[in-house]
């Protein structure tokens, strides 16, 4: 057993990629992730960390330098939030279109404007077509355990692909739980070496990304959706591993809870589950069945898993942090209807959005969903929920 220790989200970030030894860390502070990265500096100015931190003069900079360090074979790490991820786009998708692993964490925030700095899905949401493998976290405890298995995740030859780990900023970011550190030696145990297949050798000069015809460019757009798709039963086997090691699974790329004999279902991401659950313990002991299914991976989508998950259900809701401006939904909404295919015919179902810009998703708010759910009369689309109090 690991020690027992009272700690924000942000410090399991800074303590679980600590754990994990990376060569390189780069830094650019931005709210609600900034702790993390200065974490993380003190541990390297302390001497408890041995890594070269480099602080940097903007986000794009932090994944440009980790870029080359990835390229080189380094095991790096990096953090930001919203308006960061955006100025990082180019050298962000750039990273996982070059297959280069690496762990970087999301302390998820709404994006400008109006100017806002707090908390909400939408920086993760608008980049989820960059080719990286996004995970979604509902308690600091998963924060830190999904920071040690993104790395083996990511470094796993049948992927190679760069994984975020996201969670909600301010309510996981900054708020303090209960959690199990593991040892070093624990995590030495269960974390190979890094060893990236092919790297830059000063030796033996290569160019890195040449300019590429549309003929091996498709070769490798098909090559990268291949290990997306080759990423799912490899999530399922790391959590087994972990599991394991230190005691602790989260199911995967989905977790449920009491949706076995359920008739209804909520549909959530990241830390709003733990407030769904309450309010379905309510629900069932009124009488009405009804269960979770937590969307832990969002990239690659867990098509199969969700379709079977729901397989029974009558009708389903799918709670948002984040819109589709192209949709008058929720982004998750849209693929779990986009997953579900023709086994959508015959469900009842709607989009629910709350929590934007920092407001609180409450068990009332959830209350009112899974009401709204109960008082569908037949099968098909309903209209869009707003939380709203």
């Amino acid at each position: 057993m690991g020690e027992i220790k009272a700690l924000t989200g942000n410090k399991c970030a800074t303590m679980g990629a600590a754990l994990c030894r990376p060569d390189l860390i780069a830094a650019y502070p931005i709210t609600p992730q900034s702790s993390v990265v200065e974490g993380l500096a003190d541990l390297v100015f302390s001497g408890e960390l041995d890594s070269r931190m480099v602080q940097v003069e903007s986000e794009h900079s932090a994944m440009s330098v980790v870029q080359g360090a990835a390229a080189a074979g380094g095991r790096v790490f990096t953090a930001t939030s919203a308006q960061g991820l955006a100025l990082m786009y180019e050298p962000y998708f750039r990273m996982s279109t070059l297959r280069l692993p690496m762990v970087m964490a999301i302390a998820t925030r709404e994006m400008t404007s109006p100017e806002t700095i707090w908390s909400g899905q939408q920086d993760a949401m608008s980049v989820r077509e960059a080719g990286w493998i996004q995970c979604f976290c509902e308690t600091n405890q998963e924060i830190l355990d999904m920071i040690i298995q993104g790395y083996m995740l990511a470094e796993d030859e049948r992927v190679l692909i760069p994984v975020n780990v996201c969670y909600d900023g301010f309510y996981s970011s900054h708020l303090v739980e209960r959690v199990e550190v593991p040892s070093q030696a624990d995590v030495d145990a269960f974390l190979p070496p890094y060893s990236l297949p092919a790297k830059l050798e000063p030796a033996t000069p290569q160019a890195l990304y040449p300019m590429t015809p549309g003929e091996l460019l498709m070769k490798y757009r098909h090559d990268h959706l291949q290990a997306m798709q080759a990423a799912l039963p490899v999530i399922d086997e790391v959590d087994e591993k972990f599991a394991a090691a230190f005691g602790r699974s989260y199911g995967g790329c989905i977790d449920t809870y009491r949706l076995e004999d359920a008739d209804y279902a909520l549909v959530t991401v990241g830390g709003m589950t733990g407030t769904a659950r309450d309010v379905v313990d309510e629900l069932r002991g009124r009488g009405v069945k009804i269960g979770v299914l937590k969307l832990r991976f969002t990239r690659p989508f867990p098509a199969k898993r969700v379709r079977e998950a729901l397989d029974r259900v009558k009708g389903f809701a799918v709670v948002d942090r984040s819109v589709s401006f192209g949709w008058d939904a929720g982004p998750m909404y849209v693929e779990t209807c986009a997953a579900l295919g023709e086994a959508l015919a015959g469900k009842a179902h709607f989009s629910a959005i709350g929590g934007l810009g920092g407001a609180d998703i409450s068990m009332a708010h959830i209350v009112s969903a899974a009401e709204k759910l109960l008082a569908l009369d037949g099968a098909g689309r309903a209209d869009t929920l707003w939380l709203m109090d």
